[in-house]
């Protein structure tokens, strides 16, 4: 039990460390950084949306530099193919045999940048290693790390030119976070942190962190299992995905703003990340507003809205905080 005790003990500090050295490079982006900890901690992936030069490719770098882990980053585009992304059989004259050349899934965190970029077979060959997490080439099955984890970025501006991920598809992603501008006071810490780094001075600040161990981020994954989930919340989970499939219990004009609600993997992340939230919060419970916090990111990419919803400039985001407010909480 003492030994149980000083594992979760070292886990939190690990973590709030972790943190601390990603919010001293990623200035602005508090929601990103709490929810790339919490994707880590859940043991999913992560959907990011938001305009350029918001620090997306940087705050995942930063993780893995925060990380015993290896980084690698991937630019979607038309001419991707899937082989590009598992990797494939090349012969070897020498040895007279096909050899496999392992590709950039191989790494532990990936950022697949600009996602719907490359077409719907590139998509599907991430899509399937985020889920199965192994790949298939000529016939042999590779398993993939256990630590392993996918950031996929869109940009929201431009959209000619895309190819924008499945409904089926966007379900594989554990949350997707929209992220936007930084407010005047970060942005002026962003001036200095830039200037700091071009000095060579950055580097200096952050070569005392000691990146954490795998066995550590395991150590919290479990700890997070542990955070308690009352009866009653656990119920109050429960009716805010239901009422998804169900809107007209909650009113007419949510019925017809829906057309599908989410499926039983949004209940299963909703409750993996409200209890990753109480624990990063330092707390072994799980409480209402970290259910209500994380239903935006979790319920955001897995409802489909009528016709009528979209003409009437109706949002997911409309959908869901209406649907929180219309739910008693416990």
């Amino acid at each position: 039990m003492i030994e149980t005790s000083l594992d979760k003990e070292a886990a939190q500090n690990a973590l709030r460390r972790l943190k601390n050295f990603i919010s001293e490079q990623i200035i602005g982006q508090e929601v990103l950084v709490e929810r790339m900890l919490i994707a880590l901690l859940s043991d999913g992936h992560i959907l990011v949306e938001g305009a350029p030069g918001l620090a997306k490719t940087r705050a995942v770098n930063v993780l893995g530099r925060g990380i015993e882990g290896d980084f690698h980053r991937v630019q979607f585009t038309p001419d991707l193919l899937p082989a590009d992304l598992t990797g494939t059989e090349i012969y070897r004259p020498q040895q007279g045999c096909f050899e496999f050349q392992r590709g950039p899934l191989f790494h532990n965190l990936i950022l697949a940048d600009e996602i719907n970029r490359s077409p719907a077979k590139v998509q599907a060959a991430l899509l399937e290693a985020m889920a199965e997490r192994q790949i298939t080439v000529g016939g042999a099955t590779y398993p993939l790390p256990q630590l392993f984890m996918v950031m996929a970025t869109q940009n929201p501006i431009e959209q000619e030119g895309t190819y924008p991920l499945p409904e089926a598809q966007l379900d594989r992603f554990l949350l997707h976070v929209k992220i936007d501008y930084p407010e005047a006071e970060n942005e002026r810490a962003i001036l200095q942190l830039a200037r700091a780094e071009a000095r060579r001075q950055g580097s200096q600040e952050s070569a005392s962190y000691r990146p954490i161990s795998q066995q550590l981020l395991f150590q919290a994954r479990n700890a997070v299992l542990d955070v308690h989930l009352a009866e009653s919340l656990q119920e109050y989970l429960l009716q805010i995905v239901l009422a998804t499939r169900r809107p007209g219990v909650y009113g007419e004009d949510l019925q017809q703003w829906l057309q599908y609600g989410a499926s039983p993997r949004a209940t299963i992340a909703l409750d993996r990340c409200a209890r990753a939230r109480g624990w990063l919060d330092q707390r072994d419970f799980v409480g209402p507003d970290d259910i209500q916090e994380m239903a935006f990111d979790v319920l955001r990419h897995r409802l489909i809205l009528s016709y009528e919803a979209e003409a009437e400039g109706v949002t997911s985001d409309h959908v869901i905080r209406e649907l929180i407010a219309r739910i008693a909480v416990p």
